[in-house]
């Protein structure tokens, strides 16, 4: 029997019991994918992070509790902050290296953590009446990313009163869909639904900021934004628009550590 470290670390927190709860796994062996997914089963978090120390970097990988996921924005956040907190204390910034998306970066920023993503592509699009029918409001515009819709409203309360069939959009297409509009204390609000990954609502999701950063950026005409994401939990992301880049900033901090035996 093998015993894994395991930290649970709240990320974009506004405070106590707030923001995305993730599980970051330190593996010094190896361990399969198969292995890997019951874990993330277990710990029923909307993701799990397993991260591998390398050459000058860490080796990442997420899961939900359903399956794995090409890039995980919460997850990679609460990674940094055990390795800048725990694990390299001294370091002021950590390379993650993964699978499909490359490079990312994370570094101290102040009392924060700020990632570094590649910013997402996206085109206008129809909204699929199977989505059109589970979010029941009719959305101002509709566009498609790299793996997510993106449906623009028109005011916060619309996304505050939004009540989607997950039953039904667990059968679309796509990883998952953002609902936004233009914030009442913040440049823009969102909500992020993903019953087809497992996750009818994520708490605070930072892989859809890669979206919503150049997305709002063109409307406002700006490249520093402040973002909140209105879930139960809640969550607030300082978001910067770079060069083929974006960046998402937020707090986190530690709930618990423990160990997974094997």
């Amino acid at each position: 029997m093998k015993t894994i470290p395991i930290y649970q670390v709240d990320a974009f927190t506004l405070g106590p019991f707030t923001g995305n709860p993730a599980a970051v796994c330190v593996l010094t062996d190896p361990v399969g994918e198969e292995t890997m997914q019951k874990i993330a089963m277990e710990n029923n978090l909307a993701e799990t992070a397993f991260i591998t120390r390398g050459n000058n970097e860490w080796l990442i990988r997420w899961f939900t509790p359903v399956t794995e996921v090409d890039l995980c924005g919460h997850a990679t956040l609460a990674s940094a902050f055990v390795v800048l907190n725990i694990l390299e204390p001294e370091s002021r910034e950590v390379v993650f290296r993964s699978r499909t998306m490359g490079t990312l970066t994370v570094r101290k920023k102040g009392e924060l953590l700020e990632l570094d993503f590649p910013t997402d592509n996206f085109h206008e699009c129809a909204v699929p009446d199977l989505i059109r029918e589970s979010i029941v409001k009719v959305p101002l515009e509709s566009y498609m990313g790299r793996s997510d819709y993106l449906l623009l409203f028109a005011t916060e309360t619309d996304i505050l009163d939004m009540k989607p069939d997950f039953r039904k959009l667990a059968t679309a297409d796509g990883r998952g869909v953002i609902v936004t509009a233009p914030g009442s204390d913040v440049d823009f609000v969102s909500r992020f639904f993903a019953p087809q990954a497992g996750i009818d609502e994520d708490p605070v999701t930072g892989s859809a900021h890669t979206t919503l950063t150049p997305f709002w950026s063109a409307r406002l005409g700006k490249k520093k934004m402040k973002a909140r994401q209105l879930s139960a939990r809640g969550g607030l992301l300082e978001c910067t628009l770079g060069n083929g880049r974006t960046m998402i900033a937020g707090s986190a901090t530690l709930y618990l550590k423990g160990e997974i035996y094997v």
